[in-house]
């Protein structure tokens, strides 16, 4: 069973209903998001950050998996898949995958400031004064702009073993996630899946290009992966 690697971004998630930062010019969900999205943020004001993360916790948990998360859970059946997504909510989960690694965090986690212990709160909001068992207050369990992303080399691991490398939904203009295509091997198959690539894509070798939002290009790769791979 070959191994199949698929790296998630906003453009599966938005689909779904749920707005991605870069859609509006500086505000996300009508907060700027310098305001809310970094540690000096919530050192400046972390009740407008709980604010902020409390709205995008209700959103997510709202939204529904579309047909592109269905049809990466589906392909378990065939493949050996790994999701390394960027995304913040459990819309792959909730689909029936089994293998996610969450790079930035997640929605329905937090995370106390002072032991790093992670909570699962599914879907509470969190207030000012909510403390983790040891008295630290809790904040949302995401990788804000600024901070290093934990699980990175982890995610650099699992893609050098890939035997097929698809993104979707993602620019790659995020770093350091959008180097992972760098790391997968030099002969693995590739497919980029987003419909606004703007990258140097010449220099990645074995990359198909689908110029396509995530459910249609997904219904395309899917296609050729039972042609070409089973």
């Amino acid at each position: 069973m070959k191994k199949l690697v698929v790296f998630t971004g906003a453009g599966i998630s938005q689909e779904s209903g749920i707005k991605t930062f870069r859609d509006s010019g500086g505000l996300w969900e009508d907060y700027k998001i310098s305001d809310v999205c970094s540690p000096e943020a919530w050192k400046k004001d972390p009740e407008l950050v709980l604010e902020f993360y409390n709205k995008r916790r209700k959103q997510a948990l709202e939204a529904k998996p579309n047909k592109a998360h269905e049809i990466i859970a589906e392909l378990e059946k065939k493949f050996e898949v790994q999701i390394i997504t960027q995304n913040i909510d459990d819309l792959h989960e909730r689909a029936g995958s089994t293998n996610v690694l969450h790079l930035h965090g997640e929605i329905t986690k937090a995370r106390s400031i002072g032991t790093d212990k992670i909570y699962t709160i599914g879907n509470k909001p969190i207030f000012l004064n909510d403390l983790c068992n040891s008295g630290f207050q809790l904040r949302p369990h995401i990788v804000w702009f600024g901070e290093d992303v934990p699980k990175m080399l982890i995610a650099e691991d699992i893609v050098k073993t890939a035997d097929i490398f698809l993104i979707i939904g993602s620019s790659l203009n995020v770093y350091p996630a959008a180097g992972l295509v760098y790391q997968a091997p030099e002969d693995c198959p590739k497919y980029l899946v987003d419909p606004s690539v703007d990258i140097e894509t010449q220099s990645i070798n074995h990359l198909t290009v689908i110029n396509e939002k995530a459910t249609t290009g997904l219904t395309i790769v899917a296609s050729i992966l039972r042609k070409e791979y089973l």
